[in-house]
């Protein structure tokens, strides 16, 4: 069998290859870990050599002259024999290395490479989301924008109740994202590096490295952070970083899942009503039995996905709470699961957010005639307070608007028939003082309150701040395979 064939023979992740974006996916690379190693190790060489250690600029020289070409079947048969990662690709890089292979890695322990590499990668992720989030953003405001007016059937426990505009409704989902935005924020920036710490944190190799300096270990630590582009190290470590910071990270993604969930979840639920639908490609297919069916394939791979990101959060949770005194072993099996696939997970779903929100088709009249079917009840307060006011008495006109609702609702329930409440109302002599009103006691624009202005002022106060970072990269448009 060719090499082709064989792929077919084994199980491949279908966050890689169905869903993840390329960036994301070269992010929790091989090819990424490994030349963020050796970038690691030049800069422990480079600042060793500034304070003083006999480390020559040959030797550094060498090192990034060949920090790229990593021979990986040498450095696969080198974990094969030594049964260690690290050691495996150090032995790796020092042969191709010789004049640097005496002072690769000295004085640090696995976790210089392994933890600072994660938190790189960590960054880099939130590097990736914050702009996809920020176009989901971005789309989903235009959309409250355009239909800021349009009124339509709001809904509490899923029963219809006052109205509510289109716009409005989709702030709702855009407030949800906001906090999602400035949490995926604030968790990148409160990454620190792991930095130079030693075997159980006490940089106590460092310190008979330079001979009992403590400035100097303090200086490695800080010129290495810098070089690696953090703002700060971690003043504290065990062997690792602490796994809370994991959870931190996590953390958001996954409220960002639940997020997504709430937000594909409306939009398949009023696809349903066939008020709002997600784009719909020209030969796309929606059942394979129904030739007639439109299904809502994009919003439901967001909540399928979206409950597979919220789910991960409980990984990182269990890890940090087992990690006994310095560290133990048992998170690493678990982070290279885990790690990759919530900001995979978390990757794909916002490019199809994206996709959806670019193409969000809406229906006016099938969302006219739903609140027409349901107006006329909306109404029967606006009716009461009219006859009041053209002399009537409050109690006499509730009763007759209550027999009148009771049959109308009869019609709509026991016969299928369409709420003929108006009809009821306008055929009673008794409220013909104000039929020449009906009209607009019924105008659906009296019925949305404070709506368009609600949009206006959130876009403007909280959404287009957010989003102002993020102007230079809002054209990505998004390809999305189904």
């Amino acid at each position: 069998m060719d090499a082709a064939g064989d792929e077919f023979m084994k199980y491949r992740s279908p966050l890689v290859s169905r869903y993840a974006s390329k960036e994301m996916a070269y992010n929790f690379s091989d090819r990424k870990k490994f030349s963020t190693w050796r970038k690691l190790w030049i800069y422990l060489a480079k600042a060793e050599k500034a304070l003083g250690l006999p480390i020559t600029d040959a030797q550094v020289e060498e090192m990034e002259a060949r920090a790229e070409d990593i021979d990986f079947a040498m450095a696969a048969e080198e974990e094969r024999k030594l049964r260690h990662d690290v050691m495996a690709h150090v032995h790796t890089f020092a042969h191709c290395c010789p004049a640097a292979a005496p002072i690769i890695h000295l004085g640090a322990t696995s976790c210089y490479v392994g933890d600072n590499t994660d938190l790189i990668v960590l960054r880099d992720g939130f590097d990736i989301l914050l702009p996809k989030l920020a176009r989901v953003i971005d789309r989903l405001a235009n959309f409250a924008d355009k239909y800021a007016n349009l009124p339509t059937l709001g809904f509490t426990h899923y029963q219809p109740a006052q109205l509510t505009t289109v716009g409005k409704r989709a702030c709702l989902w855009l407030q949800d994202l906001t906090m999602d935005m400035r949490n995926l924020q604030r968790a990148r920036d409160d990454l620190r590096f792991r930095g130079v710490k030693g075997t159980t944190g006490t940089q106590a190799s460092f310190l008979q490295l330079f001979q009992g300096d403590h400035d100097k270990v303090e200086e490695l630590d800080r010129m290495v952070t810098e070089m690696a582009g953090f703002k700060k190290a971690y003043l504290v470590t065990g062997q690792t970083y602490s796994r809370k910071v994991d959870i931190d990270s996590l953390s958001v993604l996954s409220s960002l899942g639940a997020t997504v969930h709430k937000t594909c979840t409306d939009i398949r639920l009023l696809a349903n009503l066939k008020e709002i639908e997600e784009p719909f490609e020209k030969e796309q297919i929606g059942s394979s039995a129904m030739p007639y069916k439109r299904n809502p394939m994009r919003a439901e791979r967001c909540c399928s996905l979206a409950r597979h990101l919220v789910a991960l959060l409980f990984d990182p949770l269990q890890t940090a709470s087992v990690q006994w005194l310095e560290r133990t072993l048992d998170d690493s099996a678990n982070r290279r699961i885990s790690l990759p696939e919530s900001f995979l997970t978390a990757d794909i779903i916002l490019s199809t957010l994206q996709n959806i929100t670019e193409g969000l088709v809406v229906y006016p009249k099938v969302i006219e005639r739903h609140i027409r079917h349901e107006l006329p009840f909306m109404a029967t307060e606006n009716i009461i307070m009219a006859m009041v006011k053209a002399g009537g008495n409050r109690q006499d006109c509730h009763e007759k608007i209550r027999v009148l609702s009771q049959q109308a609702a009869a019609v709509v329930k026991q016969e299928g028939g369409d709420n003929d409440l108006l009809a009821r109302v306008q055929a009673d002599p008794y409220f013909a003082p104000i039929l020449g009103q009906l009209d607009a006691l019924l105008d659906p624009k009296t019925f949305i309150g404070r709506a368009p202005q609600q949009v206006s002022r959130f876009l403007s106060e909280e959404v287009y701040p957010l989003l102002e970072p993020y102007k230079s990269k809002m054209d990505v448009k998004i390809e999305l395979e189904l």
